[in-house]
C-alpha cells in the first residue's frame, strides 16, 4: 500500500510538471547575473582566466557575445539602464549612489511589466538597486526568496537570478586574512595586468578574484540543475552575464574596458532556437557554440527579452534587440559601437564618457584635473587599492601604473585590440588624426542629442530636475548644448579657447561661469592670466558652485589658498548633497600637489545633515578627519 501511494504521488508530480510547460507557446526566460565581472577574469574569454564549466557549457549550447557592455561601470546605475533600456545621463539614473529617486521617463514602464501585462510570471531573486522610482506591477515577486515555481500551471515566466559571490566586498580582505588564508588559485599563476604593480598582494588578490568566480559558476550550476529538474530546461532561454565589469583596482566605477565590457552567454534550447539571429548565408538561425562579434549594450537587454517574449518593444526605449524575431546575424554583427558614462560613485564625483567603435576608444574627461585614484571609500577597503596609492607615494610605479593618480587627458583615443588595457593614447599621433576628428563629432553628437545631464551639476539636478528629468533635460536642451560647447573649450590649444573662455566667465548665466573655471582648472598654470577673474569669481560671484570652482582653479595652480573660500561655500551649501560636491574638490586640493591640508569642523553644516545613512558628504568628513 505504500508502494502504490509513493508511485502516486511521483506520478502526480509528473503530471504536474508537464502541465506547467507542456505546448506553451512563448519561452521561459532566465537571467543568471553575477556582480562585479568583466571579461578579463574568465577562462571563456581570456586563457588567463578562471574556468567556469557551467559558463562554458551554456556557452557550447548557446551564443557567446564577444562585445557585450555595460553602460555604466557599477551597480545602480548599471542596473537602472537595463530596467529602463534607457541612457542614464538623460533619465538622471547614471549617479551611484543616488541622491534622490527619480521616475521613469513619462509613457515607459519598466520593462518587465509588460512582460506581466502579457501573462508572464515575472521573478526577481534578489537584487534590485535601480535609481528609479519603482511603478506598480514590474514583479510577481522580488526578494531572496522570490521563485518561477510558484507560477500557475503552464504560465511562461521571466525570472532573475542574482548571485553576489563575486562582489567587490568578497575582496575586503583584512591584513590578517592575507598573511593566513591560502587561496585555490596560485597566486604566481595569474597575470598581473600591466596598469598594476606586480606585487604578491595584487597577484594574491587577483587569484582569491578567480577563486571566487569558480565557486560562482558552481552556484549557478545548481540553478541550472534545478531547472532541469523542474522539467523546464528545454523550454528556458538562459542568459548569464556580469552586472558590470571586475573589481581588481581600477576596473568598478571606471570606463575603461575592466570596468565595462562584461562576460554574455545566451543559450537557447531546440525548440526556441528560430529565435536565435538568422544566418541568411547559411539560410538558418545561427549554430550554438558560435561567438557573436556584434556590440550589444545593457539598453538592449530589456528589448531582447520582449521580442523573445513576442512583446512590441516601446519606442521610448534607447536600446533594441539582439535576439528574437527580425533579427538577422549580419546586422547584429554590423554593430560596432556602445556609449558609456561614469559620474557619481558614492562620493566620487566625475564626469567621463566613452565612446567604442570597433576596435578604437574615445574617452572624453571633462574634468581632467580630476584624477581617477581620488579617494573612494568603499574602493579603498580593499588592500591591494591602499598598496597602489602606497607605491605611488613612494613613487616606485611605472608611468602606465602612475597614471590611475595623476591628471587625466581632456581627450584619449585608444585600440583596444592592440592595446586592451588602454595605456598608448593615439590622440596626439598624427597617423589617428582622422580617425580622433570622426570619434569626437560623434561623442559631441551623442551628448547633445540625449541631452545629457551632467553639464548641469547634480546638486542643481537634485533640486530643479528630480521630478522629471527627461522632461527637463528636453526643456533646456539648447542650455544643455551651450553648456556643452564651454566645456568642449579645452580641446583646443589654449590660444584659441581664450575669446570664448572670456565670454562664458563674464556670462550672465552662472552654469557658463561654471563651465569656464572648468576649464581654466584643465588648462591649469597654462591659464594662470585668468587668476584675477577667478579671485573676482571666488570673492563675489552670487553663485556658490561658481565660487567653488573658482577657489578649485586658484588652489591647483599654486596662486591663493583656496580653503576660506571653500569653508565659506560649505557653510553656503543648500543641503548635503550640494556639500558633499564641494567636499569632493576639497579632497582633490587636500590630496594632490599641492596639497592644502583642511582642519575638518562639522558646525560648518548643520547638524542634522550627519543623521543620513549612506551620506557621501559624511564618508567625505570621516576621510578628511582622518587624514
Amino acid at each position: 500500500m505504500k508502494t502504490k501511494a509513493i508511485a502516486a504521488l511521483i506520478a502526480l508530480f509528473l503530471a504536474f510538471n508537464l502541465s506547467l510547460h507542456a505546448g506553451q507557446d512563448r519561452p521561459n526566460i532566465v537571467w543568471l547575473v553575477t556582480e562585479d565581472n568583466s571579461i578579463h577574469y574568465l577562462k571563456l574569454y581570456d586563457e588567463g582566466g578562471a574556468a567556469m564549466p557551467t559558463v562554458e557549457k551554456l556557452a557550447s549550447e548557446g551564443i557567446v557575445f564577444n562585445n557585450a557592455f555595460s553602460n555604466a561601470p557599477v551597480c545602480s546605475a548599471a542596473r537602472s539602464t537595463i530596467i529602463s533600456g534607457c541612457y542614464g545621463p538623460r533619465a538622471f539614473s547614471h549617479f551611484h549612489r543616488r541622491s534622490v529617486l527619480v521616475p521613469m521617463p513619462d509613457g515607459l514602464k519598466m520593462f518587465p511589466t509588460y512582460l506581466r501585462e502579457a501573462g508572464y510570471y515575472t521573478t526577481n531573486c534578489s537584487k534590485e538597486d535601480y535609481n528609479f522610482i519603482k511603478t506598480e506591477g514590474v514583479w510577481d515577486a522580488s526578494s531572496g526568496k522570490a521563485s518561477y515555481r510558484n507560477r500557475k500551471p503552464g504560465q511562461p515566466f521571466f525570472h532573475v537570478q542574482n548571485f553576489g559571490t563575486t562582489h567587490e566586498g568578497r575582496l575586503h580582505f583584512s591584513e590578517k586574512q592575507y598573511r593566513n588564508e591560502k587561496t585555490t588559485t596560485d597566486p604566481e599563476t595569474v597575470s598581473i595586468f600591466p596598469v598594476h604593480p606586480d606585487t604578491h598582494l595584487f597577484k594574491y588578490t587577483n587569484a582569491k578574484y578567480r577563486d571566487l568566480h569558480m565557486k560562482v559558476d558552481a552556484e549557478m550550476g545548481k540553478f541550472v540543475k534545478q531547472l532541469e529538474e523542474d522539467g523546464v530546461l528545454d523550454d528556458t532561454i538562459i542568459f548569464y552575464y556580469g552586472d558590470h565589469g571586475g573589481v581588481l583596482p581600477g576596473s568598478k566605477g571606471y570606463i575603461y574596458e575592466r570596468g565595462v565590457h562584461v562576460p554574455m552567454v545566451v543559450r537557447i534550447p531546440e525548440k526556441w532556437k528560430h529565435l536565435a539571429p538568422f544566418d541568411k548565408a547559411q539560410g538558418r538561425p545561427i549554430a550554438t557554440g558560435n561567438r557573436v562579434d556584434g556590440f550589444v549594450q545593457f539598453i538592449d537587454l530589456g528589448p531582447t527579452v520582449l521580442n523573445l517574449a513576442g512583446i512590441e518593444v516601446p519606442k521610448l526605449v534607447d536600446g533594441k534587440p539582439f535576439l528574437g524575431k527580425g533579427v538577422e546575424l549580419a546586422e547584429l554583427n554590423s554593430r560596432d559601437t556602445a556609449f558609456c558614462y561614469a559620474d557619481r560613485f558614492d562620493e566620487k564625483y566625475d564626469f567621463v564618457r566613452t565612446l567604442r567603435k570597433g576596435k578604437y576608444k574615445y574617452m572624453r574627461n571633462y574634468q581632467p584635473f580630476n584624477f581617477d585614484g581620488l579617494q573612494n571609500n568603499y574602493r579603498y577597503k580593499m588592500l591591494a587599492y591602499e598598496e597602489w596609492r602606497d607605491l605611488y607615494e613612494a613613487g616606485k610605479l611605472t608611468p602606465e601604473q602612475a597614471q590611475f593618480f595623476e591628471p587625466r587627458p581632456a581627450e584619449a583615443l585608444f585600440d583596444v585590440e592592440a592595446d586592451p588595457f588602454e595605456t598608448v593614447n593615439l590622440a596626439g599621433k598624427r597617423k589617428y588624426r582622422e580617425k580622433l576628428v570622426e570619434m569626437r563629432k560623434a561623442m559631441k553628437e551623442q551628448v547633445r542629442a540625449l541631452p545629457d545631464l551632467s553639464f548641469i551639476p547634480e546638486p542643481v539636478l537634485y533640486t530643479d530636475a528630480a521630478k522629471n528629468p527627461v522632461a527637463y533635460g528636453q526643456k533646456h536642451k539648447k542650455r544643455i548644448s551651450q553648456l556643452a560647447n564651454v566645456a568642449d573649450l579645452n580641446l583646443r590649444p589654449f590660444k584659441n579657447a581664450t575669446e570664448p573662455l572670456d565670454k562664458a566667465l563674464s556670462s550672465n548665466d552662472a552654469l557658463k561661469r561654471y563651465w569656464g573655471l572648468v576649464i581654466c582648472s584643465s588648462f591649469g598654470k597654462e591659464a594662470a592670466a585668468y587668476a584675477d577673474k577667478a579671485r573676482e569669481l571666488a570673492k563675489s560671484d552670487p553663485d556658490n558652485l561658481v565660487r567653488m570652482r573658482a577657489a578649485e582653479f586658484l588652489g591647483l595652480i599654486g596662486a591663493e589658498d583656496p580653503r576660506p573660500v571653500l569653508i565659506e561655500c560649505m557653510k553656503n551649501a543648500k543641503n548635503d548633497e550640494e556639500a558633499a560636491f564641494i567636499l569632493n574638490t576639497v579632497t582633490l586640493l587636500h590630496d594632490s600637489n599641492p596639497g592644502y591640508k583642511f582642519t575638518m569642523d562639522r558646525s560648518w553644516v548643520p547638524a542634522d545633515w550627519f543623521d543620513k545613512d549612506r551620506s557621501n558628504m559624511i564618508w567625505r568628513y570621516e576621510y578628511l578627519e582622518s587624514n
